[in-house]
């Protein structure tokens, strides 16, 4: 009687963190290391000559403890490749470096999260036509609710512009949001959505894209592996050079 009692407890443990290993896979502020590998494959730009292009990203995400505060460093470089004119060429390079440091406020509830802090985008871009040739100062805001072991939503909200010299070109002003929500079907499976939508304060250009997602979280360790794919349709865009359609494909792990 007692072997099964423990047993069972041990079983419900286990699912238990497993269900918790899910919920937190797509948490932008959960508290632990994280090392991402996404590709955003563009199908199709609007504006003429029907090109596609691919943006390739390493992101690094890190818990930090200053005095009694926390913060989450969130580091991305992506590798665009990006089309030049309407004959079908392409360029290729590192694109601009991006960090913000959230400091994340204590709301009561271990599965609530909430942070807000500064971003930084430095113009390391190999060729100034796969990024803005300035630096960018801005803020970023995140949420995250995972009070329900099913259903997981919140938004990733920032603004950055440009500062000092901009070497000729239109200073930045660049406002993204992304939305997500995810519903876990079991076994590690989930669907959900996490398009990113764009609003240029410059020119008034903008992107609307929609997407439903397929993923996989697996657990092996202290290691929790999140494989999904993303296809993304615009709904809603202004201004050439926005995807028509793309596919958002990512491997996340994160390290227990």
């Amino acid at each position: 009687m007692v072997l099964a009692t423990l047993t069972a407890l041990a079983l419900h443990s286990e699912e238990a963190a497993a269900q918790n290993a899910e919920a937190q896979a797509n948490n932008p502020l959960a508290d632990i290391t994280a090392f991402n590998i996404q590709n955003y494959y563009i199908d199709e730009f609007t504006g003429p000559g029907n090109q596609s292009g691919n943006q390739f990203v390493l992101r690094y995400a890190k818990p930090v403890q200053w005095g009694n505060s926390k913060w989450l460093i969130r580091a991305s470089l992506p590798y665009n490749s990006f089309p030049v004119g309407t004959g079908g060429s392409t360029v290729n390079g590192i694109g601009d470096f991006d960090i913000f440091a959230a400091y994340q406020i204590d709301t009561g509830n271990p599965a609530i999260s909430f942070a807000v802090g500064p971003e930084v985008v430095a113009p390391t871009a190999t060729d100034n036509r796969l990024g803005s040739d300035q630096w960018q100062l801005g803020i970023a805001n995140v949420y995250f609710n995972a009070t329900s072991p099913k259903f997981q939503y919140g938004y990733l909200l920032t603004w950055r512009g440009g500062v000092g010299d901009t070497k000729g070109k239109p200073r930045v002003s660049l406002g993204a949001f992304q939305p997500f929500a995810f519903y876990q079907l079991g076994k590690g499976w989930y669907t959900g959505g996490a398009p990113i939508w764009t609003y240029n304060f410059r020119n008034h250009n903008y992107s609307v894209p929609l997407g439903i997602r397929l993923g996989k979280v697996i657990k092996r360790d202290k290691t929790v592996f999140n494989l999904f794919v993303e296809p993304q349709w615009s709904v809603r865009d202004k201004g050439a050079g926005q995807p028509k359609m793309q596919v958002y494909f990512a491997l996340n792990m994160q390290f227990l």
